[in-house]
């Protein structure tokens, strides 16, 4: 199969990456997914960001080519769920909403024994703890929260609170960063459309592509010089200089660098927007992740480099 891929396939990986978002199943493990996808595609490098349990349904961020890079950074995007809680015995429906209402916020979590990490204490924010539904002892819970959140000790807590103890019965997440559940293919759509790309049909498969930008929504552009791209692709600082346009930051913000539509990288800001002035020198950005080679654009930092050498 991998002989056989056309244009489309081949070119999956190239430049700044993709990303395909899966309606991951229950059953498999994220690993197991983005392995599938590896082998459907016939890219090497495929990776996923925001793991789900084998038992758990729903977003899975599926990076391929470059776009791995950005597992990092994109970990950190918040998610939301909707999970099932069984109760253990019986809750007047007032008290329940009550301890439902103090778990929103900052919380204490600890992984829970199952968990791969180390069970560690930290701190996790529930942003939305909404009841949608309940059948006696079953509570339909839509939960919005920090990246790392454990569900499964949230719905134990829960139940603590209560007094009569629960466990999460099911969950599914509905978001990942941007991304929602209506975003997301099935592995079988997928792999229809490869075949069908196979066969000179790429629509479907070009539907389902996504820009790495779209996953980085809501981070502060800089739209630099292209006479300053290939300087930053060896790990040069951007200067105020090579500066075009650009959104506003603050000191030590991530910040997206970009030549026109292209991602040439990602870097952490040395300083406020507001203290930028075009033309004049002044260190901006310090690069931390870089998505574009090296020699795609001019050198024109090497020429400036030798003529200061010869003068």
């Amino acid at each position: 199969m991998m002989e056989e891929t056309n244009s489309i396939l081949q070119n999956i990986s190239s430049h700044q990456g993709s990303i395909i978002l899966i309606d991951k199943p229950r059953g498999p493990s994220s690993h197991q997914v983005a392995a599938w996808v590896r082998e459907m595609t016939g890219v090497k490098s495929v990776g996923h960001t925001g793991t789900l349990d084998p038992p758990v349904s729903g977003v899975l961020v599926i990076l391929i080519g470059r776009a791995v890079r950005l597992t990092t950074i994109l970990h950190q995007d918040d998610k939301e769920y909707i999970a099932l809680l069984r109760l253990h015995g019986d809750v007047p429906e007032g008290e329940l909403k009550e301890v439902i209402s103090q778990f929103t916020g900052r919380i204490y979590q600890r992984p829970p024994k199952r968990s791969a990490v180390k069970r560690a204490l930290r701190i996790r924010e529930i942003q939305e703890l909404e009841m949608l539904s309940r059948d006696g002892r079953l509570v339909l819970l839509r939960i919005r929260c920090d990246s790392g959140t454990y569900i499964r000790s949230l719905c134990h807590h829960i139940g603590l609170a209560c007094g009569v103890g629960g466990h999460m019965a099911e969950l599914r997440r509905t978001r990942s960063g941007p991304f929602l559940e209506k975003d997301c293919v099935t592995l079988h759509t997928l792999r229809d459309a490869v075949v069908q790309a196979q066969q000179g049909n790429e629509e479907p498969l070009k539907k389902m592509i996504r820009s790495p930008l779209e996953a980085l929504e809501g981070i502060p552009r800089i739209y630099i010089k292209e006479s300053a791209a290939d300087a930053i692709c060896h790990g040069a600082r951007l200067s105020s200089r090579g500066i075009i346009s650009h959104d506003k930051f603050q000191m030590e913000d991530l910040v997206l660098m970009l030549a026109g539509d292209d991602l040439i990288g990602i870097g952490e800001a040395l300083m406020t927007s507001s203290r930028i002035v075009p033309g004049e020198k002044g260190l901006v950005v310090a690069p931390r992740l870089i998505l574009q080679d090296t020699g795609v654009y001019p050198a024109i930092w090497k020429t400036h480099k030798t003529m200061r050498e010869k003068s």
